[in-house]
């Protein structure tokens, strides 16, 4: 079982930082106010407000600011700003000595899953796939609420209306995944993720079809879906197509390369780049129960 942070109380601090992306004072303020209300201290990071080029600054200082984060002994969690890409580029200049004699909630999604895979499998710690404040203005209650509770120690649970591509099943596993392009994307480095007897959660945003029947082929041929309990679908929101059609949605794409095994696949899980994304913490064991009247994550 992967070790998970403590629970944050009120006093606590989190640290507020981008790992990828560019994001403003003015874009973050919104998320400080909200936090501070939850009854929590708010450090601002360096990256907030830096630029180069499209990033949060350079990587050196991006990947400075996390290192800052994780060796900070009062932060209880390390709040990601934004996603979009860069997160990848700091990575390896990360040590997680003070991290894993001190473990903190690391929250975030999207760009984010380099962290959250690699945390992971890699250092066995739990963390949180979650909305991330430059995403507040519009997220549900709903969902920010889900990330309060996660973040304050309360477990929530999901249950999900049927879906016509849904297989039906129970399965109990140790939720993995994020965004299927970064998932294509580790794939045979060393922060590569482990599937055997786990839930797979998958989303994305802004790819083409072809797109992701190409990165489902390589999970599919890497033996990635081969041993799984069970497959978790969010949502597959803004996707492209070319002047001739790919013929079928993502969704469907995605049924196709799971046709052939017989463990429970959930889809429209609300999780991913809609406005409600639902908190999941990765690493944590759920129970998977897909039938005819809709799905459970408990």
């Amino acid at each position: 079982m992967l070790l998970r942070p403590p629970a944050l109380k009120t006093g606590d601090t989190v640290y507020l930082l981008s790992t990828a992306r560019k994001i403003t004072f003015e874009e973050v303020q919104p998320a400080i106010n909200l936090f501070e209300s939850w009854g929590l201290n708010v450090k601002i990071g360096k990256t907030i407000g830096a630029e180069y080029r499209q990033f949060a600054g350079t990587d050196t200082l991006r990947a400075e600011d996390f290192q800052a984060a994780l060796d900070d002994a009062e932060v209880r969690a390390v709040i990601c700003a934004r996603g979009g890409y860069g997160t990848v580029r700091m990575m390896d200049a990360i040590r997680y000595d003070s991290f894993l004699a001190n473990p903190k909630w690391i929250v975030g999604f999207s760009d984010v899953t380099f962290l959250h895979t690699h945390i992971t499998n890699t250092l066995g710690i739990q963390t949180l796939h979650a909305p991330m404040p430059f995403n507040f203005a519009t997220a549900t209650a709903e969902s920010l609420e889900a990330l309060r509770s996660e973040l304050f120690g309360i477990k929530k649970e999901f249950e999900v209306p049927p879906h016509p591509l849904n297989r039906l099943g129970s399965a109990g596993g140790v939720l993995t995944g994020g965004n299927l392009s970064i998932l294509y994307s580790i794939t045979g480095t060393h922060s590569v993720f482990n599937t055997c007897g786990k839930l797979l959660f998958l989303e994305d945003l802004d790819e083409y079809l072809y797109h992701v029947d190409r990165m489902m082929m390589n999970l599919k041929r890497s033996g990635k879906l081969r041993d799984l309990a069970g497959v978790i679908v969010g949502s597959f929101t803004e996707m492209k197509d070319n002047k001739v059609p790919f013929g079928c949605t993502a969704e469907e794409i995605i049924a196709e390369h799971l046709s052939e095994y017989d463990y429970p696949v959930c889809f429209g899980f609300p999780a991913g780049h809609i406005p409600d994304n639902r908190a999941l913490v990765m690493g944590r064991r759920y129970q998977l129960t897909v039938s005819a009247s809709g799905a459970y994550l408990i």
